[in-house]
C-alpha cells in the first residue's frame, strides 16, 4: 500500500459533509447551479461586516519595516492584547496576552491544545452528535475518542458522562452553539457539567480539561446572551475562530484562550505556542492576525440567519418533519421521516436536494440542513422538502387531528 493503512481508513469513513458538497458541484455543472439545493456544507455566505473590507485595505497598504517577517509563535503581541481585552470585559476574569495564542483557525487551535495536553492513550470524550474531524484530530495525537449520547434535546446526559468518565480521561469537547444541531448548551447545563468534571478531577492527578469550540458563539439568536462555560469550569481552554462571525472561513485565522484559573495556566500556555510550531502552524496569517485585533465586537448580521431559520422550522414543521428548534449557529438537524437516514437523504438527492445524514455525526436517523444559503435556494427547495416527507410517508399535523 502505497499511503499508512490509518490514512486508507480515515478516508474511506471521510466526512459525509464533503461527500454530499463535491456531488452537489458535480451536478450542478452538469443541470446548473439554479436547479441544484446544496444544504451540506457550513460555509457562510453572507458578506463580511463593512468594517472588514476598511481594514483590510488599511493593513494590506501599510509600509512598516520589518511587516512581513517572522513573529512569536503565539502570534503578535497587540492582537494577543486586543483578544485577552475582549474575554476580560466579557467574563471579567484576569485575562492576558499570555492567555492567547493565535493559530491557523479552531482546527488549528484544537489540533494544537490536544498535541499539547495528550499522553499516548489519553481519552477525550466528545458529545454526540458531533463533527467529525474530532475523532481525526484525536487520533492525530495518539489519544483514544469516547462517545458519550446526548438525549433528545442534544444537550449532555451527566449520568453518560460519569459513565464515560475513566482514569484515562484527559478532556471533554464541547461544542455550543453546536454543529449540527443549532443547539445551545444553557447555563444550568455547564453548572452541571463543570460540578462533574470538578468532583471527577479532585480524585487524580491530572485535572481533565473543558475544550469548548466556539466559532458559532456569536451566531445565537432571539437576544440571547452566550453561556460561557469560562464562567463555570476553572480548567476551560476555548478554541475559536473568526469563520462564521466575520464570514471569513477561507482566511484559517483562529486562537486559543487559556482560562487565567487553569490549573497550570503558563505551562499550558507555552505547551501550546511550542505545539503551535512544531505541528507545522508555527503562525497564525499576520494580515489576518492585524485585520481581527481591529475588528474586536464587530460580527456579520446576525438577523439574517434567524430569520431562515424561523422560516425553515415554520415551514418543515407544517410538513411534518420533527426536530428541536436551534438557539443559534445557521443548522437545522430534523429527524429522518425514513429509519435510515442514508436512505432519505439519497431520496432528496434524487430530487436536487443535498443534505448531511445524521450517520456522518455519530447520530443516525436524523440529517443536517445547513442553512448558510442565499434565500432564494431556501425558498425554492421548501416544496422538494414536502415532496420527500410525501414520498417517506410523513404526514402532516393538521392531517393528524
Amino acid at each position: 500500500m502505497s499511503i499508512s493503512r490509518q490514512i486508507q481508513q480515515a478516508m474511506e469513513k471521510g466526512s459525509w459533509i464533503r461527500k454530499m458538497f463535491e456531488e452537489g458541484r458535480r451536478l450542478a455543472s452538469q443541470i446548473g447551479p439554479e436547479n441544484v439545493f446544496d444544504f451540506s456544507l457550513g460555509n457562510p455566505d453572507l458578506p463580511p461586516p463593512p468594517a472588514f473590507r476598511r481594514v483590510l485595505l488599511e493593513e494590506a497598504a501599510r509600509q512598516d519595516p520589518m511587516i512581513h517577517c517572522y513573529m512569536p509563535n503565539a502570534g503578535f503581541d497587540q492582537t494577543r492584547e486586543a483578544m485577552a481585552s475582549t474575554y476580560k470585559n466579557s467574563t471579567g476574569l484576569s485575562f492576558t496576552k499570555d492567555d492567547i495564542v493565535m493559530t491557523s483557525g479552531a482546527g488549528g487551535a484544537l489540533n494544537v491544545v490536544l498535541k499539547a495536553l495528550l499522553e499516548p492513550g489519553d481519552e477525550v470524550i466528545v458529545f454526540a452528535p458531533f463533527f467529525v474531524e474530532y475523532s481525526f484530530y484525536v487520533t492525530n495525537h495518539a489519544g483514544k475518542l469516547v462517545i458519550a449520547h446526548t438525549g433528545e434535546d442534544f444537550l449532555p446526559d451527566l449520568a453518560v458522562l460519569e459513565d464515560a468518565i475513566s482514569p484515562q480521561t484527559r478532556a471533554v469537547v464541547i461544542n455550543s452553539p453546536n454543529n449540527p444541531t443549532g443547539v445551545v448548551y444553557p447555563p444550568q447545563t455547564l453548572v452541571a457539567l463543570a460540578e462533574v468534571l470538578e468532583r471527577k478531577s479532585r480524585v487524580r492527578e491530572r485535572p481533565i480539561f473543558l475544550l469548548s469550540d466556539e466559532p458559532y458563539r456569536e451566531i445565537v439568536f432571539d437576544g440571547a446572551p452566550y453561556p460561557t462555560p469560562l464562567l463555570r469550569y476553572r480548567n476551560t481552554i476555548v478554541v475559536t475562530s473568526n469563520s462564521k462571525s466575520l464570514s471569513i472561513a477561507g482566511e484559517r485565522i483562529g486562537h486559543i484562550a487559556i482560562s487565567p484559573n487553569c490549573e497550570g495556566r503558563n505551562l499550558v500556555s507555552s505547551a501550546c505556542m511550542f505545539c503551535n510550531r512544531i505541528l507545522g502552524f508555527v503562525n497564525a496569517n499576520a494580515l489576518m492576525q492585524r485585520v481581527v485585533a481591529r475588528l474586536q465586537g464587530d460580527h456579520i448580521d446576525v438577523s439574517v440567519y434567524q430569520s431562515r431559520r424561523d422560516r425553515l422550522c415554520s415551514a418543515l414543521g407544517s410538513m411534518g418533519y420533527q426536530f428541536v428548534r436551534p438557539g443559534g449557529a445557521f443548522y437545522l438537524f430534523p429527524k429522518s421521516p425514513l429509519e435510515d437516514d442514508m436512505e432519505f437523504a439519497a431520496l432528496l438527492r434524487g430530487l436536487h436536494v443535498f443534505v448531511v445524514p445524521g450517520s456522518g455525526f455519530f447520530r443516525p436517523g436524523h440529517f443536517r440542513i445547513s442553512y448558510a444559503v442565499r434565500d432564494e435556494v431556501l425558498d425554492k427547495s421548501l416544496d422538494l422538502f414536502d415532496k420527500a416527507a410525501r414520498t417517506a410517508g410523513l404526514t402532516r399535523p393538521a392531517e393528524k387531528q
